[in-house]
């Protein structure tokens, strides 16, 4: 199915992948190395063989990287850690440099597995076109590749298959599911006329499709590419420390040459130049900033975690931190994803006959009514005559009485009973526990209030605001038109789950997916997962980061203020060069310690004032206050 990608994104480098494991595999090397090291040093064995190899398995790829980078003319954080490292060494601080380079090399190698899973979604999206379609000739039929077919082309799609291209149905009837691409949580009625997308699942019934896109522009296509092209614009984010290190890293390269240099050429004497010089560069290396920014994000990663939130990285969780407003998509993260029914069914009799007489069927508004029926205790009797009529509804004989069942509305069913209407059934998608409570809370976290975007009907959209207390609502969107108004809005949070959310997800200023029954594609695109699918640790996540990106403040300033006073005291003073990597070492102690406070459980549950307030509601609960009215 690469015949669906643009060709500029179908090529994808097996050597670039076989790097990215590389670097998996060099970090874990140089962390046992470091470990092994450690555990030589405090057993008063020789620990100095351990830490050298550290140095070349963690430090060769980011040395490697900034020797590239400063061809370019740049200068990389990257070739200044290592020499940072290096320089610690050679003034006998072995085990900082080491530390130094496993905290680099893990960063490099997580952001290469998070890059290389989310290629893997996006290469198996593919997977929702069918490889083959069945095209109508004038011998017949013929099964061609989809990738074959063009505008004008007639397909045949039968019962249970998905269909091969965009287009527009010629003839038959037939429920097609689309959740795929619009979030719809009901199959779609389609008759001649109607259109349909590639990559959804026919029904029970057999259509013939006039193609009218080709393979390389359906809807399914435009999907991958839009998060091909999100996620490399946001690829580029870094946390705002790293945004200085260029002049930083520039500014401290030639105060260190400067102070070895300068005195060289006025005959001052070697060794206690070059003593200065790399006292300097231990003083104001930047392993407290590192340490400043990295211990109180990495914290809130692990506390938000054992909570149910997977946040994937540093760069998110900061960023989480500066969301100003929330957008929902609707179907399985606003609700439950599942039909359920809600009125119309007072009469227990009626309700035993119209599920005796859909069990056999498959369509989620039949499962609806046969689960109905069980959670009344209703007893169900053989079906016979059982008759499926795609776009109509179904008819079959129950004890003797001719039952029918055809869709009034788009989420209500009418219910004959020998002939005579009996009863109209009403469903709708349940809201999920304390949707309303989170959208309140959020509402009051954040500098604008939520919103919904949706490519389900107004209708139900308008339905399931009202009961979720949203008051602006998109509807009716295609995934590139939730695309849109995502880019729109400035520090916009969006929350979905599904494959046609993947590409809004992407683009968000910050993507966090419903993980338990989330598609693969968002869960590897979003930038943070709500594995329990629970709304409400969205705020609390939000108010940790912002209470993590305060930290990182406030460790900035004290790593700032010993570098400066560290500095100062060895340009203009003479800083004794235990006394300085006493000071380094000290401020990196401190920054580290007050970044780990958000590793207890109180920094979670003292967020409990973002949370949704009171008692959760029940599903039973939420669920009435999306049904007060029928569609």
């Amino acid at each position: 199915m690469t015949a669906f990608l643009p060709s500029h994104l179908r090529i994808y480098d097996a050597s670039v992948l076989i790097g990215k494991v590389t670097e998996v595999r060099w970090a874990a090397a140089a962390t046992a190395l470091f470990v092994a090291g450690l555990v030589a040093q405090l057993l008063d064995a020789p620990s100095l063989p351990f830490y050298l190899a550290c140095y070349a398995a963690g430090g060769w790829a980011p040395g490697w990287a900034g020797l590239k980078a400063l061809r370019a003319r740049r200068l990389d954080v990257d070739l200044l850690m290592v020499v940072a490292a290096i320089g610690a060494a050679s003034i006998g601080q072995v085990l900082d440099g080491a530390l130094l380079i496993v905290i680099f090399a893990t960063s490099g190698a997580l952001e290469a597995v998070a890059t290389r899973k989310t290629e893997d979604s996006v290469r198996r999206l593919l997977d929702l076109a069918p490889e083959r379609a069945n095209r109508v000739t004038a011998a017949g039929e013929e099964t061609v590749d989809t990738a074959r077919l063009e505008p004008g082309d007639m397909i045949v799609v039968r019962p249970g298959e998905r269909i091969g291209a965009d287009g527009e149905v010629a003839e038959g009837a037939s429920e097609v599911d689309q959740a795929t691409i619009t979030g719809e949580s009901l199959p779609i009625d389609k008759l001649p006329g109607d259109e349909v997308f590639a990559g959804t699942l026919n029904g029970t019934g057999a259509l013939r499709v006039r193609v009218r896109r080709a393979a390389s522009d359906s809807v399914v296509a435009r999907i991958v590419a839009l998060v091909e092209q999100a996620s490399a614009t946001k690829s580029r984010t870094q946390l705002f420390v790293e945004k200085v290190e260029q002049r930083y890293s520039a500014g401290m390269v030639v105060a260190t040459v400067a102070l070895f240099v300068i005195p060289l050429a006025f005959g001052a004497a070697l060794e206690p130049t070059l003593l200065r010089a790399m006292t300097f560069m231990i003083v104001a290396s930047p392993c407290a900033v590192v340490l400043a920014t990295m211990p109180p994000l990495l914290s809130a990663i692990a506390n938000a975690g054992r909570h149910g939130v997977l946040v994937k990285s540093a760069v998110v969780m900061e960023r989480l931190g500066a969301v100003e407003r929330v957008a929902f998509d609707k179907t399985g993260t606003l609700t439950e994803g599942r039909p359920r029914l809600v009125a119309g069914a007072d009469d227990d009799e009626v309700l035993r006959l119209a599920a005796s007489a859909e069990d056999p069927s498959e369509h989620p508004l039949a499962r609806a009514i046969v689960a109905a029926a069980r959670e009344r205790g209703l007893p169900l009797s053989h079906a016979e005559q059982f008759v499926s009529i795609p776009g109509r509804g179904i008819s079959a004989v129950v004890d003797g009485h001719l039952v029918e069942a055809g869709r009034a509305t788009g989420a209500e069913v009418l219910i004959s009973i020998d002939g005579r209407p009996a009863a109209t059934f009403a469903f709708t998608d349940r809201l999920r526990p304390r949707t309303p409570a989170v959208v309140a809370a959020l509402t009051a976290l954040t500098v604008r209030p939520p919103l919904l975007l949706t490519g389900d009907n107004a209708a139900a959209a308008e339905r399931v605001a009202a009961a979720s207390g949203l008051h602006d609502v998109r509807a009716g969107l295609l995934p590139e038109e939730k695309v849109e108004h995502v880019r729109r809005e400035a520090g916009l949070l969006f929350v979905g789950d599904g494959v046609n959310d993947a590409p809004a997800l992407a683009a968000a200023h910050t993507g966090v997916a419903m993980g338990r029954a989330g598609a693969d594609l968002s869960m590897a695109t979003a930038d943070a997962v709500i594995v329990r699918d629970d709304l409400g640790t969205l705020p609390a996540v939000i108010a940790l980061s912002r209470r993590a990106r305060h930290l990182v403040v406030a460790n900035l300033i004290i790593a700032g203020s010993f570098i400066a006073v560290l500095v100062a005291w060895d340009l203009f003073g003479d800083l004794p060069l235990p006394l300085g990597v006493a000071g380094h070492e000290g401020s990196t102690v401190i920054v580290g310690l007050n970044g780990l406070r958000l590793l207890r459980e109180r920094a979670w549950t003292s967020q409990q004032g973002a949370q949704p307030p009171g008692e959760p509601l029940g599903v039973g609960q939420v669920g009435e206050r999306v049904v007060g009215s029928r569609p």
